[in-house]
């Protein structure tokens, strides 16, 4: 395939992951508020953590089996079933305010969808070795540019018209990204024989990652889950915090993936022919960032302190996620990125749900006001493990 085609095909990939994945995050920092209005106390701080955790429990069962599918059958073709999964499932949402419907379909949702993983390996496909780290970074820039914008879009319209045109619109913009895949993006279908396509499913079967590959795999599932711990409460610890308008949260909510945009490419960079254990190693100083940076988000007074510190994480994250991915895509040979890059999917979906439920609990014990310090444990026991796995990949 030539540059010309190449580059083409990750800037099309660029635009359809950023307004799919904006479309979605519309409605992430605000179901909490929606969830509120509709449930009783009892049944409030259940719907909040299942409310995120119950899509990412249906990608985190199919994650891997889509991975072989994409494998086997192309990855435009996941691609084109995953958004129209978040299409139907996000029009459908619009018209519920039962939270156990709300709840079913958001499992629906997750087991249908799983977008990202067979556009990372398509665009593996297409891109040089040398540059997957490069690419994986311009694919987070990507997904965090359309959660800035819809979490912003999501804030208001919330304030202008109600939560039902949040999930109509994200549900619309998924069904264009859809047909859009299906029209525009070159087939990536194997020709592969009958035979040959079964003796691949067996292979794929057999096929166990490097025992590096499954430590960067649980290294980024842990670092993630970290991550995610706010998310149940985001909304609300601003809002009792601080007590400011909703498109201020989602604002500051999007700073995150501000930062990441601003930064990823860059670490990318930094990173980039780098070996393991030399990654590994600025890994560990970014993460002893992050947690003095969690502990000034604990304790600023004032909301542009917050939102100065918040944008301050979302750039150090740009350097979590995409670089252990590229680290893990790289050592794992060109037949098995579907399956390995969808198993890294399954880890990370289980990581966030661990996440998600410890964030959930803290606001009830010991209240929500200690949010940030149980994210800067957990950085702790993150940066315990970059140690342990550096002094491993010495042996």
């Amino acid at each position: 395939m030539n540059l010309l085609k190449s580059h083409l095909i990750i800037g099309f990939l660029f635009g359809i992951q950023l307004i799919s994945m904006g479309a979605m995050e519309m409605s992430g920092p605000f179901w909490p508020i929606h969830l509120q209005n509709n449930s009783s106390d009892w049944l409030l701080s259940f719907a909040l953590t299942m409310v995120y955790v119950a899509p990412m429990a249906g990608i985190m069962l199919t994650s891997t089996f889509w991975g072989r599918m994409g494998d086997r059958m192309g990855n435009k073709a996941m691609m084109i079933r995953a958004l129209l999964g978040l299409a139907i499932t996000q029009i459908l949402l619009s018209f519920c305010n039962d939270p156990w419907l709300i709840l079913l379909l958001r499992t629906v949702q997750g087991a249908c969808a799983g977008y990202i993983a067979p556009a990372q390996a398509y665009g593996v496909s297409v891109t040089e070795p040398k540059k997957r780290t490069q690419l994986f970074a311009f694919l987070q820039v990507s997904t965090n540019i359309g959660s800035l914008l819809g979490a912003l879009c999501g804030g208001l319209i919330l304030d202008y018209l109600n939560f039902f045109w949040i999930n109509m619109i994200a549900g619309l913009l998924c069904a264009v990204c859809a047909v859009t895949v299906f029209v525009f993006l070159p087939s990536d279908k194997k020709t592969n024989t009958v035979m040959q396509a079964k003796k691949s499913s067996n292979n794929s079967k057999k096929y166990r990652p490097q025992q590096i590959v499954k430590h960067l795999i649980l290294l980024m599932g842990l670092l993630l889950m970290s991550r995610m711990i706010t998310l149940p409460s985001f909304s609300l610890y601003l809002n009792h915090t601080y007590s400011i308008d909703y498109w201020v949260i989602g604002l500051i909510y999007g700073l995150q993936a501000m930062g990441v945009i601003l930064s990823a490419q860059r670490w990318a960079k930094w990173f980039e022919f780098q070996s393991i254990t030399v990654s590994l190693i600025r890994l560990k100083w970014i993460t002893f960032a992050c947690i003095i940076v969690v502990i000034g988000l604990a304790i600023t007074p004032i909301i542009w302190g917050f939102a100065l510190l918040y944008l301050l994480w979302g750039i150090l994250l740009g350097a979590t996620t995409p670089i252990l991915t590229a680290l893990i895509s790289s050592a794992t040979s060109s037949e098995y990125q579907g399956y390995v890059l969808g198993l890294s999917q399954s880890i990370n979906q289980f990581a966030s749900i661990g996440g998600i439920a410890l964030g959930s609990i803290f606001i009830l014990f010991p209240g929500i006001d200690w949010l940030f310090y149980y994210v800067s444990i957990s950085y702790i026991a993150s940066l315990i493990a970059i140690i342990l796995l550096i002094k491993h990949s010495h042996k």
